[in-house]
């Protein structure tokens, strides 16, 4: 069903020559100008999927509609939005109410940025369970690949029924997205049942309603169960439209969230529109009162519920953890046919050892492979930021607006005097746009509505994977009978990541679960009906590789310390190289050619990141693999970098 094309780096460049007119240059500060043609520099492409909440809009445009010509209706409708290009301060400086925390060398081996999430405030990484690093070769029921919540969740479901579970980690437990993420537990899913309806049916939806409030539940239940003091708890969810009250705008988006209203009441979810909704603490002069009331959602401390459930996991005689052990090859062996034989899987690791297995289940965001699933999901920056509110100032509650520069919005404890409102959005294609302006847009947003607000201290991002058809790929990956993947988390990972837990067990155990076929990698009438979209994606992706035609710097010194960029300065003849001048100056040299498809990365200044803008991985900037599909580094090229990335990895040895 995948349509991408895997191209020598000769046809690379013979296809960026026709698809570069424009370019744009990283300059020293890390900000990124775009230059004319003669520059012979880079751009990244701006194209914007139209509205998450929700996506059958056809209200008028947002007053920040690009000009460009309008651009084919997606399926990867939900994540991509518009941007302001106002400034907080003169020197637009939109993080200087961050205060910057010292350099930590092994960053990169706690989470997936520069930066440092809200969950660290009362979690450190510190208080994350330990484990050793896989020095032997290993037999076991299952082996599970990943230590976020998808591995977690399906852990403790196996390991509560008695089987012998083996977790591999490549850097430490939660150093992933589960550590990045927003902690939103709903079933009011992103893409919105209307739309989830049309690619899945009315049964479909209302499965899709059922399995993500299980999981929601289901996390309340291990935490009161296992004694995770984790702010779990229960709360209505908001959803209101982007303009002002009164006009034609507000009216026609009030009517959509009606409709969406009225049918997911109509799939037993607790919803109903109100016109006079109000969120108590919103005292800003924009006023979007009026929108639909989402009964019995839920919140909580993500990595303080996890390290929970790690905590009880590493206490059982049938569960294993290896940290720092990275995977780089998980195949079937032995051949069965009509229960005839037998097929099992091994599983490769970097340091050369082997876990032989009943199952294997890839919880690695995104599945260990080349194509196939990997081109049916969009790649996507999100941004938050946690701002102080004084405690008791705003309603408890999860706030979604309807724009394109969507918006979302929960409470977290901060201390005795403040509450951490986390509000995050703006959106866009991994490594296709400028990244340090985010935050700026969110504390403003933030501000015009709630005056009461007060200092920032986080400001963080993450990564968002958004299947083609709104659900989640779980099941046997396709070709295979004994590996299994969770992919897909549309937004809501907490939850797919859970019911994953569940179902993949189900399988494994031979229970019959309905969910199954919403869920199954190698579904195909909902891929189907966005077949033309799909082919889009994958044409829009493959311009990608423009960028071996492209250099983001001319000269090593423009870099300052602390800042990254590719240098190409003579595409015929040499490679990309990724450059990265640490805080001392010293200078740092890697492959820029991405280890998954050689899409060429680039710099992103906001987490200090190497990024690819094909299908999404990134590296540090000592370029250890942080997010795949790729599964090893990027190449050291001289000595400065190769000790870099030994010193990341030596705690694990």
């Amino acid at each position: 069903m995948t349509l991408s094309l895997l191209y020598s780096r000769q046809a690379a460049r013979s296809i960026a020559k026709k698809l570069a007119p424009t370019q744009t240059r990283l300059l020293a500060s890390g900000d990124v100008t775009t230059l004319q043609p003669s520059s012979s520099r880079v751009t990244y492409n701006n194209i914007q999927p139209p509205n998450r909440r929700f996506i059958h809009s056809s209200s008028s445009t947002s007053p920040r509609q690009s000009t460009k010509a309008p651009q084919q209706f997606s399926p990867f409708q939900h994540r991509s939005r518009m941007l302001s290009t106002k400034p907080l301060s003169p020197d637009n400086s939109n993080m200087a109410s961050v205060t910057p925390t010292p350099s930590d060398p092994q960053q990169f081996m706690h989470t997936t940025g520069a930066s440092d999430a809200v969950w660290t405030h009362l979690h450190p990484y510190s208080a994350n369970p330990t484990f050793p690093s896989l020095s032997k070769d290993l037999s076991t029921d299952i082996c599970i690949i990943g230590a976020g919540i998808s591995g977690i969740q399906t852990a403790y479901e196996l390991v509560r029924r008695g089987k012998q579970v083996v977790m591999l980690e490549a850097r430490e437990v939660l150093s992933g997205e589960s550590g990045r993420t927003s902690g939103h537990l709903n079933n009011d899913l992103d893409d919105g049942y209307i739309e989830i309806s049309k690619k899945h049916g009315e049964k479909g939806a209302k499965l899709a309603a059922e399995s993500h409030a299980w999981a929601r539940d289901r996390i309340g239940e291990i935490s009161k169960e296992l004694g995770i003091e984790c702010e779990y708890r229960k709360l209505p969810a908001y959803d209101v439209s982007q303009y002002p009250r009164g006009t034609k705008e507000w009216q026609d988006e009030e009517k959509e969230l009606k409709e969406e209203a009225d049918l997911q009441a109509k799939l037993g979810i607790e919803s109903h529109y109100d016109p006079n909704l109000t969120v108590k603490g919103w005292t800003g002069k924009i006023d979007q009162r009026g929108g639909m009331v989402v009964g019995n959602q839920a919140t909580f401390h993500p990595t303080k519920y996890l390290a929970g459930v790690l905590k009880w996991l590493k206490e059982q005689p049938n569960f294993q953890c290896y940290t720092g052990t990275r995977v780089m090859d998980v195949h079937e062996k032995g051949i069965e046919v009509l229960g005839l034989g037998h097929k099992s899987v091994e599983i490769k690791t970097e340091a050369g050892h082997t876990v032989k297995a009943e199952y294997a289940v890839e919880a690695t965001a995104i599945p260990l492979q080349k194509l196939s699933i990997i081109t049916e999901l969009e790649y996507y920056r999100s941004y938050c930021i946690a701002i102080r509110v004084p405690k008791g100032s705003v309603e408890d509650c999860l706030l979604y607006d309807n724009a394109e520069e969507y918006k979302y919005v929960r409470l977290t404890a901060c201390d005795e005097k403040d509450d951490y409102m986390v509000v995050g959005g703006c959106d866009h294609k991994v490594g296709q746009e400028e990244t340090t302006t985010r935050y700026g847009e969110l504390e403003q947003w933030t501000r015009e509505r709630f005056p009461q607000a007060g200092k920032v201290d986080y400001a963080w991002s993450g990564q968002i994977f958004e299947p083609v058809d709104y659900m989640a790929f779980i099941g046997k990956n396709q070709g295979c009978n004994k590996i299994y993947i969770i992919t897909g988390d549309s937004g809501d990972g907490l939850t797919h990541g859970t019911l994953a837990g569940r179902l993949i067990a189900d399988e494994i155990d031979g229970v019959p679960n309905e969910w199954e076929s919403l869920y199954n990698p190698k579904r195909v009438g909902s891929i189907v009906k966005v077949l033309p979209s799909l082919v889009s994606h994958d044409l829009q992706i493959n311009t990608q590789y423009k960028r071996f035609l492209q250099t983001d710097i001319t000269d090593i010194e423009d870099l300052k310390p602390g800042c990254g960029g590719v240098l190409n300065t003579n595409p015929a003849t040499q490679k990309p190289v990724a450059v990265y001048k640490d805080d001392n100056g010293k200078v740092h040299k890697y492959s820029a050619i991405c280890p998954h498809l050689k899409g060429v990365v680039c710099w992103n200044a906001a987490e200090k990141s190497f990024d690819c803008p094909v299908h999404g991985s990134r590296f540090s900037k000592e370029g250890i693999c942080v997010d795949g599909p790729a599964k090893a580094n990027l190449s050291p090229f001289d000595e400065a970098a190769e000790k870099a990335q030994q010193g990341m990895t030596a705690w694990a040895e």
